[in-house]
């Protein structure tokens, strides 16, 4: 069965897209700990960081330097965060997220955003990639 990311990578479930690549998609965090907070997924559809082929975690890696480089212009923040937990679905996904305290990378501290706010903010984000 797809994993919810997969279904989003086809276009079945409605993302707010950030950047996307032949092997790679970021979206905004659609129960974001931050303003800005974004997820960067490989396209291919694998549970644990880890069993990605050095290829594939090589490239997720530099993919998600871009998309951080380009949230860090477009948000006011100290500097991104990385997380990679995992546990919520079995599809390989970095959490980035705008940090200005310890408490943005605590996911029981949540942010608010109307769809309009959403649709701005990766409209942002997507402006600053290279």
């Amino acid at each position: 069965m797809s994993s919810i990311f997969t279904k989003i990578v086809a276009g079945e479930i409605p993302s707010y897209k950030i950047a996307e690549d032949a092997d790679f998609f970021a979206f905004l965090d659609i129960n974001p700990n931050a303003k800005g907070h974004a997820l960067v997924i490989p396209k291919k559809e694998v549970n644990k960081l880890f069993d990605l082929d050095e290829e594939t975690y090589a490239g997720l890696m530099r993919f998600s330097r871009k998309v951080a480089i380009a949230l860090e212009k477009a948000i006011p923040c100290k500097r991104v965060g990385v997380s990679v937990i995992g546990l919520e679905v079995p599809h390989v996904h970095i959490h980035l997220i705008p940090l200005n305290s310890m408490k943005d990378i605590d996911f029981k501290h949540k942010v608010n955003l109307k769809p309009k706010e959403f649709e701005e903010l990766a409209t942002v984000i997507s402006s600053f990639l290279d």
